[in-house]
């Protein structure tokens, strides 16, 4: 009989993995040592289920799942977006909620129903040049930004930024508001492809039992 191999999941470090764990462990899947908050181990194992876990960026789960270091993936909706990896995305976890949006000054509101160029700071050039190009067919300059996006309106940098909300205070605070929603965002399980066809029974268990 040939022996099972262990199937194996990256989560989001943070509150992504704590909404994922607690969510596995409603349906019966457990790992013990993650529960030692202390611990310094890169890989968690439930050796009865066959199972690992380790925790990673969200930017870097899709990157682990499409190379096959991980069968099964959770991250957000945005970064799979922007990450573009050849991964299938299963299920729609429906935690993690928030918006993609195009924020900026009020009046800036006038510079999104044209067609003239205007500037565009994000976290998220993909999603960005995306829905501007395809969907607005605006031409628009990508400025690519790593910290505090909301920033760059403030001091002139941007004419408008792409970029998650969740409760909006932080625009708020600082005289922005929404000017057009991009898409909604929470957090979806993700799967390698080879993963798929080779333990299909195992991980369309999982998908079942999550979504009931």
């Amino acid at each position: 009989m040939k022996e099972m191999r262990y199937l194996t999941f990256a989560l989001t470090k943070g509150r992504l993995a704590d909404k994922t764990l607690e969510r596995l462990n409603k349906i019966g899947i457990t790992c013990s040592e993650m529960e030692d908050k202390t611990s310094r181990k890169l890989i968690f194992v439930n050796e009865e289920e066959k199972l690992k876990f380790f925790l990673a960026k969200g930017p870097d789960v899709p990157t682990y799942v499409e190379h096959g270091a991980a069968d099964i993936g959770v991250t957000g909706k945005d970064i799979i977006m922007e990450e573009n990896r050849s991964i299938y995305e299963v299920l729609d976890l429906g935690f993690g909620k928030c918006r993609m949006c195009i924020c900026g000054f009020k009046e800036a509101a006038e510079l999104l129903t044209h067609h003239e160029m205007i500037r565009v700071a994000t976290k998220y050039p993909r999603i960005a040049r995306d829905y501007f190009h395809n969907k607005k067919f605006q031409t628009v300059d990508i400025i690519k930004l790593n910290g505090s996006i909301e920033l760059a309106p403030i001091v002139g940098l941007s004419d408008v930024i792409c970029d998650i909300v969740e409760t909006g205070t932080t625009l708020r605070e600082n005289g922005l508001s929404v000017l057009e929603e991009v898409c909604p965002i929470s957090a979806r399980m993700v799967v390698n492809q080879v993963s798929m066809r080779m333990e299909a029974e195992r991980i369309r268990k999982i998908i079942n039992a999550l979504r009931k």
